[in-house]
């Protein structure tokens, strides 16, 4: 992971996720473009008129931008102190997904990384707004959603929770084995068993991700159906003192039934670790 991408609002919540991610990759070469995205719609501060807008409003947006971005930089470079980081400010007017992909596609973006709330974020569901908007858009490249303001922790046991129906090949995962060595994390896999057996198709992508994670500390796990999933999941990381947890997003898979659960509006555990959200094609 060369170039990673950190959308931020300027929330606290936003430069937590910044910093997470800084910590990280400590020791690592990396170039990290710090994007904030801006509209009509964008608070003005210290302004309580709304007499003027258009092409003056949007001037006095995109000079906000760029000045908070500075401000962003000059803290992180005296928070992180690490010299191979290399940072770049990204100041753009538009719609938030589409200049992240066109972002993505631009600077050959290895990751996103977001806070999971912040000040346009919807902070009674699983995930800001943003972030799920972010990650549905996503068709090649994972994004790590960090939540909350919480401290930064060195991950060591990471969960990889999956259906064994897609994206147990190495491609769709490696982001997730590359994080794992950084810290040298052991990987958990965890199953929630949805029916008795699995067919041929789960044991061949089973087969598949036990290849994949060959060289990595692992273990596999299989927890029993519940109505209420999320639940499940929150249990199994609490007991496993997990530090990171990785699902792969696909258009009609197992993390698009789980966000749709009211319920887990309830699972606390899901503001307090950082949540990588690995991209898979349909």
């Amino acid at each position: 992971m060369k170039n990673i991408l950190i959308a931020t609002d300027f929330s606290n919540d936003a430069y937590c996720a910044l910093f997470y991610i800084t910590k990280l990759m400590t020791s690592r070469p990396c170039s990290f473009f710090i994007l904030n995205v801006f509209d009509e719609l964008t608070p003005l501060e210290g302004k309580k008129d709304t007499l003027f807008g258009g092409k003056k409003l949007l001037d006095r947006l995109e000079l906000q931008s760029k000045d908070k971005l500075t401000q962003t930089v000059h803290r992180i470079v005296l928070d992180n102190k690490e010299p191979q980081h290399h940072f770049q400010t990204l100041s753009e007017k538009g719609h938030l997904s589409k200049t992240i992909i066109k972002t993505i596609d631009t600077f050959q973006i290895d990751l996103l990384v977001m806070g999971s709330k912040g000040k346009t974020g919807a902070k009674e569901i699983f995930l800001g707004s943003n972030t799920i908007q972010a990650a549905n858009a996503m068709t090649k490249c994972p994004v790590l959603a960090v939540p909350k303001q919480i401290d930064y922790k060195t991950p060591k046991a990471i969960a990889f929770v999956t259906d064994f129906k897609k994206g147990c090949e190495k491609k769709t995962i490696n982001p997730l084995l590359l994080l794992a060595s950084l810290t040298m994390a052991s990987i958990h896999v965890m199953h929630i068993n949805e029916e008795e057996i699995l067919d041929k198709e789960q044991e061949s992508n089973k087969k598949l991700l036990e290849l994949c994670l060959e060289d990595v500390d692992h273990s596999f796990h299989w927890m029993q159906n519940f109505a209420d999933k999320a639940q499940v999941i929150d249990i199994f990381l609490e007991k496993l003192a997990i530090d990171m947890f990785a699902m792969v997003h696909r258009k009609r898979g197992f993390i698009q039934k789980l966000i749709r659960e009211p319920v887990i509006k309830d699972v606390s555990l899901y503001s307090n670790i950082p949540f990588l959200i690995l991209s898979s094609q349909d």
